[in-house]
């Protein structure tokens, strides 16, 4: 895959990772792991932000953590950056948890977003990063 290349999700993809409380990935399933272009071994362990793409504002970030620290449900549009430097979208829902040994994390379960839906959350953090500057 070339840089800066997109990555378009199959429409039967879905990407789901597990994260602790601080947001390190404890799980990543098959589809994570080849569209970020990571093996498992390479995620585990790491800051689920080694995926975070540059283009993605502060400010969509900081929504997400607000949300899911008061144990509420997130959802949104994310860009997310590959192994190789490309990049690829997703629709996410970002969801706080409790494991059946009482350890709390973030489960993450992301599907490919129609490109209209692209379009314009690209439109919205373009001025978010405007704004940020």
């Amino acid at each position: 895959m070339a840089v800066g290349q997109e990555t378009v999700l199959d429409e039967y993809a879905f990407l789901v990772s597990e994260t602790c409380e601080k947001g390190i990935i404890k799980f990543a399933n098959e589809d994570f792991c080849k569209i970020a272009e990571y093996s498992l071994d390479e995620l585990m362990g790491q800051p689920h932000s080694m995926v975070r793409h540059t283009d993605m504002p502060k400010k969509a970030f900081q929504s997400l953590w607000d949300t899911v620290k008061k144990g509420e449900t997130w959802t949104g549009y994310v860009k997310n950056a590959t192994k190789s430097g490309g990049y690829y979208w997703v629709y996410a829902t970002v969801y706080p948890f409790e494991s059946c040994d009482g350890s709390k994390g973030y489960m993450s379960c992301r599907r490919k977003p129609s490109r209209e839906e692209i379009n314009a959350a690209e439109e919205l953090y373009a001025q978010w990063n405007k704004e940020e500057r």
